[in-house]
């Protein structure tokens, strides 16, 4: 994701100006208040004016609010470098922005607006970023992306799935757990690309060693055979073929994660994040697998993927993405180091949380507290800069 020097001209606000910029800045906030508000609705102390069941809410609201808006300022940065297109900005962008806030504001308040009026409402966003990304894609050529489509059709499927399930049956199952597996695809997918590469080019400027291995045969066989045990997962999420399935798939994901250098990346916090990342990918699969088996709950790897994989891996390109586009050094500094501990501390509590239920509340709690850390930690520090021009 390097930045494209070229811009159409554009004398508005700077926040305007590129797709991560609204989209990282409110996606963060927005992380940060549906936890603030998620442990009062847990604890019963407050109940929501919406039609979704709580946990139901909680689980919407971080999957097709936060993780859509971070995907979404991701591909509306990446795709210009990708096709040599110029970047949505301006009014167009303006309008993805306000189209996400009437989806959070739809769903907080389903249950004045109504069932059918706050899904078209909410739904509309991802339908809009498939047309926009597609438009750009196609039309600058750039066939071999194609396939991003796949997964992000598929979540935006997922969220209309969610609505009609939640108010056919009262909550939404199959379409959690296929939204899930979408995020966990784009990021083996994604993910896959962006940690060797960014090892590789950080490690090239150091002492000679082990590099990352190239994208190969293995790595695709990797990614499918986890889809193939995703999908299983997503029809049958418990049995001991399930079970195998998901153990096999997250081995394949720690030898991948094992092939890339990480050891060597310790002393640049950039690069080292996306190890940690990524692996908490083969740790879900894991834990999941154990669930499936009725070992542990299978929150525990629910939790390893969202808050661990898809929350580690949001934040750690947020921050790269932020200050490559701005024009700023890619060095981790104090705060932003502070904000990665906050992450991965979150992670680890919330997943210990179901695996230890002697601690659930304490470890529950300290999790919230991180993650609001970590998300509100990088709304302090990099608001300022996706406020402002980049520098030169």
């Amino acid at each position: 994701m390097n930045a494209i020097p070229r811009l159409k001209p554009y004398q508005g606000p700077a926040f305007l100006s590129y797709g991560f910029r609204p989209f990282f800045f409110l996606g963060a906030c927005y992380a940060a208040l549906v936890i603030a508000l998620w442990l009062p609705v847990y604890e019963g102390e407050i109940a929501l004016p919406g039609n979704f069941a709580p946990r139901d809410w909680h689980v919407h609201e971080m999957l097709f609010g936060y993780i859509a808006a971070v995907v979404t300022g991701f591909l509306l940065t990446a795709v210009p470098n990708w096709t040599g297109r110029l970047p949505l900005q301006g009014a167009p962008l303006l309008i993805l922005v306000v189209t996400w806030l009437a989806g959070r504001l739809a769903v907080a308040f389903s249950a004045k607006a109504g069932w059918v009026i706050s899904g078209v409402i909410d739904c509309a966003f991802l339908v809009l970023v498939v047309g926009a990304v597609a438009r750009e894609i196609i039309a600058g050529r750039n066939w071999r992306n194609l396939k991003v489509l796949i997964p992000v059709s598929v979540f935006a499927l997922a969220n209309i799935g969610f609505h009609a399930e939640a108010y056919a049956w009262g909550v939404a199952d199959i379409s959690i757990r296929l939204a899930i597996a979408t995020i966990v695809i784009l990021i083996t997918l994604i993910g896959g690309r962006i940690v060797p590469s960014f090892t590789r080019n950080w490690l090239a400027r150091q002492s000679p060693g082990a590099l990352p291995a190239p994208f190969g045969r293995f790595d695709g066989a990797a990614i499918a055979f986890s889809a193939a045990a995703l999908g299983v997962w997503v029809v049958v999420p418990t049995g001991v073929s399930t079970g195998v399935a998901l153990l096999a798939a997250g081995s394949l994901q720690a030898l991948r994660l094992g092939r890339w250098a990480g050891y060597r990346t310790s002393r640049d916090w950039l690069v080292l994040v996306l190890h940690v990342a990524y692996g908490f990918i083969p740790l879900g699969f894991v834990l999941l697998a154990l669930g499936a088996f009725d070992v542990v709950s299978p929150s525990a790897g629910l939790h390893a993927w969202m808050v661990g994989a898809a929350g580690t891996m949001t934040l750690a390109v947020m921050t790269r993405a932020s200050l490559g586009h701005t024009g700023r050094d890619l060095v981790a500094g104090p705060g932003t180091r502070a904000i990665y501990a906050a992450i991965v501390i979150a992670a680890c509590a919330r997943t210990a949380a179901v695996l230890m239920p002697q601690w659930t509340f304490v470890l529950l709690h300290l999790g919230a507290l991180a993650w609001l850390a970590a998300f509100g930690g990088f709304a302090l520090l990099y608001g300022p800069l996706l406020f402002q021009k980049r520098v030169s």
